[in-house]
């Protein structure tokens, strides 16, 4: 007898027409769901970088796991770090070095080091990524340092202790905060010259640029406040000062800053405070203040810019702040004093 097959069930039913219309409805369903879901991980895969001060080392940290992954030995007393626009290098002063360190961001391997000068702590990339600013606090200088040739083209003199530093996103200015001095320096991203100074408050301590390019954002460490400044005046629009309940003034000690790509809202470390300040970047209201970790130093954004993150380099961890509710979620130990921090989607 010859074999035949017979298409549903023993009533002679045929199912294979409605059986083909359910899988031609429902495999793209399940495909665009696969895809979702994979859009999503790989849209949350980030990894945050920290320096530790005091163990020699960076820190690596899966944000989203909220765990450490590992440490890597960097160097003497590493601080600020940044990662390359195309997210390939990290840079690392190395302060007791004497260097910024080029680390590749997968391997982490060292792949050379640039003349920062002398106890190299703060540093600005320029928007095109070709060009590192460098404070060198000892000798009152700016060191212009060309990526590609890794050599100095230009040291620029400025006021005592230099140590915040921003590029304007628009290209055209670079700032420098001097600690002693009192003065933001504001040079020409073009020719390195000092067009113009401001005078701030005392001990300004981090900078940072709008979006836009039309504000810059200075800390004081020692008054408390945070000046905001008109790039195309370089005068003071409007000074906060902090006011934290149940803190003494002198806790309060303003240091790292950031303002969202929206200008919707800005975030302060305020230092042995163990706050971060929110505020509101129309109105100049500070809206509410976060507890974090032990003297919070530094701060960056997630890449979609949905997290914060913060350095606490006295209880020697990072915190994990949701900017869609504004609370802190996680605390991640990392090691001994955190200090700078980048982020790498």
């Amino acid at each position: 007898m010859k074999n035949t097959f017979v298409s549903g069930n023993a009533c002679g039913g045929d199912f294979s027409r409605p059986l083909a219309q359910w899988a031609a409805k429902v495999a793209p369903t399940v495909v665009f769901a696969i895809l979702s879901m994979a859009l999503v991980a790989n849209a949350q895969a980030e990894t945050v970088f920290v320096t530790l001060e005091k163990d020699n080392a960076l820190a690596v940290v899966d944000p989203i796991a909220g765990k450490l992954i590992k440490t890597v030995e960097i160097g003497q007393r590493p601080r600020g770090i940044i990662i390359s626009p195309d997210n390939k290098f990290l840079y690392v002063a190395v302060s007791d070095d004497d260097t910024i360190k080029i680390i590749d961001a997968e391997t982490l391997k060292e792949v050379g080091r640039l003349p920062s000068g002398e106890d190299p702590e703060t540093f600005a990339l320029n928007p095109a990524g070709d060009r590192l600013c460098v404070s060198n606090e000892d000798d009152s200088l700016v060191t212009v340092i060309d990526l590609k040739h890794k050599k100095v083209v230009k040291q620029i003199k400025v006021g005592v202790e230099p140590e915040g530093i921003a590029t304007s996103p628009d290209k055209l200015w670079v700032a420098s905060a001097s600690e002693t001095t009192n003065m933001v320096h504001w040079i020409d991203a073009k020719t390195h010259a000092i067009v113009e100074n401001t005078l701030v408050d005392p001990r300004p301590r981090a900078l940072g640029f709008t979006a836009d390019s039309q504000q810059l954002w200075v800390t004081s460490e020692m008054a408390g406040t945070l000046m905001i400044l008109d790039v195309k005046t370089k005068q003071l629009v409007k000074t906060i000062k902090f006011d934290v309940q149940g803190l003494t003034a002198d806790k309060i000690q303003p240091v790292g800053v950031v303002i969202d790509k929206d200008r919707k809202r800005g975030y302060v470390a305020l230092g042995p405070a163990n706050r971060v300040a929110v505020i509101n970047a129309q109105t100049f209201e500070v809206e509410k203040y976060l507890l974090v970790g032990q003297r919070v130093w530094n701060l960056a954004f997630s890449p979609d810019q949905k997290r914060l993150y913060t350095t606490n380099g006295a209880s020697n961890d990072i915190s994990l702040i949701d900017l869609d509710t504004q609370t802190v979620t996680k605390s991640v130990g990392v090691g001994t004093y955190p200090w700078g921090v980048a982020v790498k989607p």
